[in-house]
């Protein structure tokens, strides 16, 4: 009741005993807490089974009796509990005084009774009070912990419950703090408050806000650093364990779906136990990623690097076989990890991030694993489109007008190819997407290779023309295996669809064609031109004295239109 606070503030302060009073009501405070947070912590008490305290006998180590771990564990909490109810009671009083303090004046001299108080160098009452709190809980855990080692794993095991009662303190304290300010400035009726200056909003109480060198909030959970320590530490183990098991020394498979779930499950009661606190959980999110790269170490380790994970002429050999299991299982991981981050209700956006770079990691090394094999797929495709130059596009028309056989044999061999590919070695993964995306990239190689051959094809008659058309549709069938659909291939299929037409059509409409820079690069146009120039005109790759492989090498080490440009001038 402020109005009969300040009338007793009044009295000590006519009798001249103000300060001295004040100092020993908060002085009193701290010295039952100091009493209240022994008793909370007396493993003696804790131990015994009922209230009555029976005398240790010499040399007798209060612990408890084996099987009772959980009745004293529950105790302890219970305890920890009313130490808590018992530390927000005390703050609230210390509070009141304090803005009572504040507010009050003296009627004669008109002086504030908390300028009274401060003058002779004592600092506000409430950052003295709570800076004796803090020290107690810290000095008194620190003691009771290293006397007893059930408390200490009490602390150290169960951290997470420890800091939410922390927290929920400390939510506690700001909350009376608003509601006290609230009545202050709400009861200004009454005739004390008449004579109470009404000041601006109360800038002296330190659980509203923190200053630059003294945080509140941070001094309270000071006290708890060494048990945070030791349970991440213990939580990091817990997320290992799993992993090192499964991963056995010279084994030679990565894990079976049950042994993975299980590493999921550890990572996802992780996380939840630690969604108390956002600190909290960051530092296990920080553990949780350490968990992952765990994980992708030890599958690196399993994969095949030989020449047998990159070959593409007989059945899956026993590295390729591993190497199948191990993006499988990374994959699985992945996806499972990113569906326990989504169900974090509260997950901070620091904690999220540290994940998901983790689980970036283990997308580039499914990419990795995969590389040998895709380059030895891109390079049997470049091999085979080549061979195009061996066939004779120099024929003339048969009767019918039509081509006598639906396609060249290289463009059956590449059919053959791709085909055989998806079914022997890519459907094995189970990530569909993941595969798509490196092998559509193929898909677009092989259509840019096809295109850059088939202009280069000299001579090429009408019956030549007719055949080539022919092998353009059935390249949109080559490479249909190897994507989603065939016109997700964007600018690729795009080109693949406009140079047909111009197979057919005079030099005067190539040349103003609408597809001509914008579809097609100018520099495949004139390579096409070139064909249909008499013999005496050479194509720039024989000018260059050149084969038809190193011009193309030639052309990949060369990607800008410039330079293409500059090498056929």
């Amino acid at each position: 009741n402020p109005t009969q606070v300040g009338t007793a503030l009044q009295v000590f302060h006519n009798l001249g005993t103000l300060k001295e009073t004040i100092a020993n009501v908060v002085d009193g405070y701290c010295t039952v807490l100091e009493e209240n947070t022994k008793n909370a912590l007396d493993i003696k008490v804790l131990t015994q089974p009922s209230q009555t305290v029976t005398r240790g006998g010499p040399g007798r180590a209060a612990m408890p009796t084996p099987g009772n771990t959980a009745a004293f564990r529950a105790a302890l909490w219970t305890n920890m509990e009313k130490l808590m109810d018992q530390i927000c009671a005390s703050c609230g009083q210390v509070q009141h005084l304090q803005k009572v303090l504040a507010k009050k004046r003296d009627p004669v001299s008109h002086v504030c009774f908390i300028e009274e108080i401060v003058k002779d160098g004592q600092s506000d009452i409430l950052y003295k009070f709570w800076t004796a709190v803090t020290q107690t809980l810290s000095s008194q855990f620190q003691s009771a912990t290293d006397s007893s080692m059930f408390l200490k794993q009490a602390f150290e095991g169960e951290y997470p419950k420890l800091l939410r009662l922390y927290n929920d303190l400390w939510k506690r304290l700001q909350q009376y703090s608003q509601n006290i300010q609230r009545n202050f400035n709400t009861s200004g009726t009454t005739d004390l408050f008449a004579e109470l200056q009404q000041m601006e909003e109360d800038t002296q109480d330190i659980f509203m806000q923190k200053t630059q060198d003294y945080d509140p909030e941070k001094a309270l959970k000071d006290s708890l650093q060494q048990y945070e320590a030791a349970y991440l530490s213990k939580s990091l183990s817990r997320l290992f364990d799993p992993i090192n098991l499964v991963f056995p020394p010279g084994g030679r498979n990565p894990p079976s779906s049950d042994e993975l779930d299980s590493i999921i499950k550890t990572i996802a009661s992780e996380l939840n136990v630690a969604a108390v606190d956002p600190d909290l959980s960051l530092a296990v999110a920080k553990n949780v990623a350490k968990t992952i790269q765990l994980y992708g170490v030890k599958s690196e380790q399993l994969l095949s690097t030989q020449g047998d994970a990159s070959q593409v002429i007989g059945p899956l050999t026993e590295g390729q076989r591993r190497n199948v299991a191990v993006v499988n299982s990374l994959y699985k991981l992945h996806q499972s990890v990113l569906k326990v981050i989504t169900n974090q209700s509260s997950f901070p956006a620091a904690a999220e991030q540290t994940v998901t770079t983790a689980l970036k990691a283990v997308h580039d090394l499914m990419g990795s694993a995969v590389q040998p094999l895709l380059n030895s797929v891109g390079d049997s495709v470049e091999a085979i489109i080549i061979t195009m130059h061996q066939e004779d596009f120099s024929g003339s028309l048969s009767s019918s007008g039509k081509p006598d056989v639906p396609c060249s044999l290289y463009m059956k061999e590449l059919q053959g190819f791709i085909a055989r590919v998806m079914s022997d070695y890519f459907r094995h993964f189970e990530c569909f997407d993941f595969v798509f995306d490196n092998t559509e990239a193929m898909a677009q190689r092989a259509i840019e290779l096809f295109i850059r051959n088939a202009s280069l094809i000299r001579p090429l008659s009408e019956g030549g023309k007719m055949r080539l058309a022919a092998d353009f549709a059935q390249m949109e069938l080559a490479v249909a295996p190897l994507c989603r659909r065939v016109s997700d291939l964007g600018k690729s299929y795009r080109q693949l669809r406009s140079f047909r037409p111009l197979l057919f059509q005079t030099s005067e409409h190539i040349a103003s064609s609408p597809a001509l820079g914008e579809v097609i690069p100018f520099s495949i146009i004139l390579q096409f031109l070139f064909t249909r120039a008499p013999p005496e005109l050479k194509s720039p790759f024989q000018r260059a004295e050149w084969s038809i492989a190193r011009y193309s090498q030639w052309l990949d080490d060369h990607p800008s239109e410039k330079d293409r440009l500059a090498l056929i001038r």
